[in-house]
């Protein structure tokens, strides 16, 4: 349904998320806009009060701030050591910034000599790295060490000026657990800081050249919660008539029980769940077209009550018509890369601009008992085509000019990444791309090659507490041995895997942490994780562990519900061991296991108590990943990825018989591959090859077809065929089954 609106409508992120690329909320809302003929225009605050602060006028006024403070504060010999190189740090921002923009990329060889920028604490750990850096070229040593350098003055800024500061998130702690409203009301009342006077001085200069009459922010995370609420007691003050619209994923999780009036001091409305219908319904309502009662999942302020509106009769926007992603207005060349850990895989959270894309809403597991599996976000799974994919694909590339991408799934499904891999081939396509899975058995050898073929560099996946009584517990539907299995076809492919990790689970004993951490340093020894993250369990209120406590033998104490959020929950676990000790002891293990070291290292030596000895068999995972069976699925496909072959006849002496031999001659990239086939089966594979290649790819051409066809012809069994050297090459060259 298009419309014709009289709003204009701003999207913003306000600070922090990311360095490196845009939060996607606004390029979807945006999206979905230019379906309806809304005018809007969107701005990401985060980056742009990053580069407002840093740079040579931000810094002289955080250093100029710290002249003026009224009572003296008493600076840490680190932070004192950055106040009195505060020219230095002037001098240097600009060039570093331009550096990280990859727009000055000749300044690596100054950075890389370790004369040219002021070093303060972070520098220490390069010395613990130094060793790392083999691995790494110029461009990406000097990377490194520029993010060394803001994170000093990211330190120096949080100690003297701003303890909320943080470069992916502001004033996080206040949105954390965040039951009442009262510390955030108290936050928002008190002097405004430096950064937040960068914030509403950018907001303004927004207001001023777009005049919306509606801002939408966004707040995916708490900490993004106190920088929208900053923006909206702005706009309060200094533009009543503008409408003010809250959403994202912190609202989804965590405010649908909201009842405290006073968030409506700073904002008029809260959307919950996927923001086009309410959206959609919302202006609709301004309009004066629709009343206020048939809003879809929108909280309002009424008689200084707070009521949720859902009389709406629509259903939710299809997401075949959200319309692709739109980037417009967001300063996409100005984004830093940062490379915070040296890991290859773990900095592509933090280094490259990634276009941000859905291949399907919600999980089409949906079943894991620590995850929100009750709420719309996940539960209503409703996968796209490939070839729509593949068409948002092309129009973003379009218009962003960048075909680095990252699918943002909760779970990518293999039989969908599978056909958009299938179709970015086909299309010829340049498109390098990363995503979230689940490790299962569908993930098979061939469906990696296929994957990586298309661009596909990482996989990022949950491994979760590595224990097959806990995976089993938690509905995770897979097993340490079948992860090892998947991650070991990735590896194989060339594809960097990373695993979310996971302590503290209901019931885990301490027995269970160091078995876990023995199949992680396992998985990293034998080469098929490249990185990872340990996660401490957290009891939400809409998983089935917070719904249910008791049937995973937790019991919930609270906290008490104070009208504001509620989605984290406190939880006893009786049964379980001291989860608190370990937090520092995994990490420092696995800090250690991704960059290639400290495998002989014995377990109990990265805790300061005791711990039992593992139990695991020290070959473990080695046998699990030897045990991989390659079988074939019933209706399983077969796809050429390479070029059709060209074909030449020759005879060879067999005894005082002659035989027509043929000669298949590939051409592959790097490499040829000549097979020698008898005549007939030379025109048989002749016939075949185009019928598998995925440039012509069409309709599938089955497996179980390719045997009949072979078998038809005479040329024995398929399955004595399949043992040959000439099906061995074939295999290994391009053929997948699928």
């Amino acid at each position: 349904m298009r419309m014709v609106s009289p709003n204009k409508l701003l999207l913003l992120t306000p600070p922090f998320t990311q360095l490196n690329t845009p939060y996607p909320a606004t390029a979807y809302i945006k999206g979905f806009l230019n379906t309806l003929g809304v005018p809007s225009w969107q701005a990401d605050l985060g980056i742009e009060v990053i580069l407002a602060l840093f740079s040579p006028d931000g810094l002289t006024q955080l250093f100029d701030a710290l002249d003026r403070a009224e009572h003296d504060i008493e600076l840490s010999d680190n932070a004192f050591r950055i106040y009195s190189l505060r020219d230095e740090y002037i001098t240097t921002i600009e060039p570093v910034i331009l550096f990280l923009q990859n727009k000055n990329p000749t300044l690596a060889h100054s950075i890389c000599d370790r004369t040219y920028l002021p070093e303060a604490s972070r520098f220490k750990e390069v010395e613990d790295l130094e060793w790392a850096f083999g691995t790494m070229g110029t461009q990406d040593k000097a990377r490194h060490l520029a993010t060394l350098y803001l994170e000093d003055l990211g330190d120096f800024i949080q100690e003297s000026i701003d303890p909320h500061f943080g470069f992916s998130r502001y004033a996080e702690r206040l949105g954390r657990t965040a039951t009442h409203f009262d510390e955030m009301q108290a936050s928002l009342q008190a002097t405004d800081t430096l950064i937040t006077t960068l914030l509403t001085d950018l907001l303004d200069q927004k207001i001023k050249m777009f005049e919306p009459t509606v801002v939408c922010l966004t707040v995916p995370f708490p900490g993004n919660l106190f920088g929208a609420f900053k923006c909206g007691q702005y706009l309060k003050k200094h533009y009543p008539d503008i409408k003010i619209v809250m959403g994202g994923g912190f609202c989804n999780t965590e405010l649908r029980s909201l009842s405290d009036p006073r968030v409506f001091d700073y904002v008029d409305y809260v959307c919950l769940d996927d923001g086009e219908a309410p959206l959609r319904s919302l202006l609709e309502y301004l309009e004066q077209k629709r009343p206020l009662e048939k809003l879809k999942r929108i909280f309002s302020l009424v008689d200084n009550h707070v009521v949720f509106h859902n009389g709406a009769s629509e259903k939710d926007v299809a997401q075949r018509e959200t319309g692709t992603p739109d980037y417009t207005d967001l300063k996409l060349m100005e984004y830093l890369s940062v490379i915070e850990i040296v890991n290859p895989m773990h900095r592509l959270w933090s280094d490259g601009r990634w276009n941000k894309l859905t291949l399907a809403h919600g999980c089409y597991w949906g079943k894991c008992s620590f995850c929100d599996i009750s709420l719309d976000y996940i539960k209503n799974y409703e996968p796209l085509t490939a070839s729509l994919i593949c068409d948002r694909i092309e129009e973003i590339i379009q218009k962003t000019k960048q075909n680095g991408f990252h699918f943002v799934d909760e779970a990518a499904p293999p039989a969908l990444l599978r056909d958009v891999a299938i179709e970015i081939i086909r299309r010829k396509l340049t498109v390098v791309w990363w995503t979230n899975i689940r490790f299962e058995k569908n993930f098979t050898h061939d469906l990696s090659i296929l994957l990586k073929a298309s661009g596909c560099i990482a996989m990022s996946g949950g491994l979760e507490v590595a224990s097959d009584r806990l995976l089993e517990k938690m509905k995770k539907g897979v097993t340490v041995g079948q992860v090892a299995r998947v991650t070991d076809g990735f590896t194989q492919a060339g594809i960097m895997v990373h695993a979310y990790l996971m302590y503290g689970f209901p019931t885990q004993t301490t027995q269970e942490t160091v078995d876990s951490l023995e199949m992680v340093r396992q998985l990293f020894q034998n080469g098929v994780l490249q990185s990872g993250f340990w996660h401490r369990f957290a009891m939400t209120s809409h998983s089935p562990v917070g719904l249910q406590p008791e049937a995973f033998d937790v019991q919930r104490i609270g906290p008490d519900f104070g009208g504001f959020a509620d989605n984290d929950l406190y939880h006893n676990d009786p049964t379980g061991a001291n989860h608190d000790l370990f937090g520092e002891g995994l990490r420092k293990s696995l800090f250690n296991y991704m960059h290639g070291v400290g495998f002989e290292i014995p377990l109990n030596k990265w805790f300061p108590f005791k711990v039992p000895s593992t139990t695991i068999p020290p070959n473990y995972i080695q046998k699990q990943i030897t045990q991989y069976e390659d079988s074939i699925r019933k209706n399983a496909f077969v796809v050429w990825l390479g070029n059709l072959p060209s074909l030449a006849y020759f005879e060879v002496k067999q005894g005082k018989k002659t035989v027509q031999m043929a000669e298949l001659h590939f051409y592959h990239k790097k490499h040829d591959l000549v097979l020698e086939v008898p005549a007939a089966m030379g025109d048989f594979w002749m016939e075949i090859f185009p019928k598998i290649a995925i440039a012509n790819f069409d309709k599938p051409f089955l497996h179980q077809q390719l045997q009949s066809d072979f078998e038809t012809k005479s040329f024995g069994s398929f399955d004595a065929f399949c043992k040959t050297t000439a099906w061995k090459q074939l295999r290994e060259n391009g053929l997948l089954i699928l």
